[in-house]
């Protein structure tokens, strides 16, 4: 594969990052070329070792999107994260699609319960008073209390654990594919050893 081959590969595989990290990541990839030139390797030898660029593109937007979610921590990061794993595409997608969509699905139910919650203690506390229910205005206004408390405390542990659950789709695609410098560095040092000769 030549350098033109590989570099426009890569670019096409990128499409959907920032520009500039875009072009920062192919001008990092171009200069591999120029150094296994200025080393006497061919294009073809320094393509071998930097691996399929297509692979390595959707690794690099895999990485991308994991190094959003632990920059950004919010709904639109944790998306990207997710989908970005998801894009690599080999990560077993057989199994580890529908079980993510059921913990989702069992996620949002559970969102929907505590905003439902929440909104009836809010109801209570505000018609209680006017609704004679039993134990009077100040057990009604203390029972949405509690409501809206135990919902807060709900949403609290759910924002928790949809953060581990990125945490951890982010953290199995690093352990299945070894992403960016653990997947290259071993390679940097092979060819380094191969420069002298």
């Amino acid at each position: 594969m030549t350098r033109a081959e590989f570099l426009s590969r890569l670019k096409k595989g990128l499409v959907g990052l920032p520009i500039s990290t875009a072009s920062d990541i192919v001008n990092d990839y171009e200069t591999h070329f120029t150094d296994g030139a200025a080393a006497g390797r061919t294009d073809a030898e320094v393509a071998a070792a930097l691996g399929d660029p297509d692979r390595l593109a959707r690794e690099l937007r895999a990485e991308a999107g994991a190094q959003r979610w632990h920059q950004e921590k919010n709904p639109s990061a944790a998306a990207g994260a997710v989908f970005a794993v998801l894009g690599l595409g080999a990560i077993d997608i057989l199994i580890l699609l529908p079980i993510l969509m059921g913990v989702i699905g069992t996620l949002f139910g559970v969102g929907i319960a505590v905003i439902a919650l929440f909104v009836s203690g809010g109801a209570i506390m505000v018609a209680g008073p006017f609704a004679d229910m039993p134990g009077g205005a100040f057990a009604s206004i203390l029972a949405g209390l509690g409501l809206m408390a135990a919902a807060a405390s709900a949403g609290a542990l759910l924002a928790i654990v949809t953060i581990w659950l990125v945490n951890g789709i982010v953290w199995f695609a690093r352990l299945h594919y070894r992403l960016l410098k653990p997947a290259l560095e071993p390679q940097s040092s092979n060819t380094a050893v191969g420069d002298p000769a």
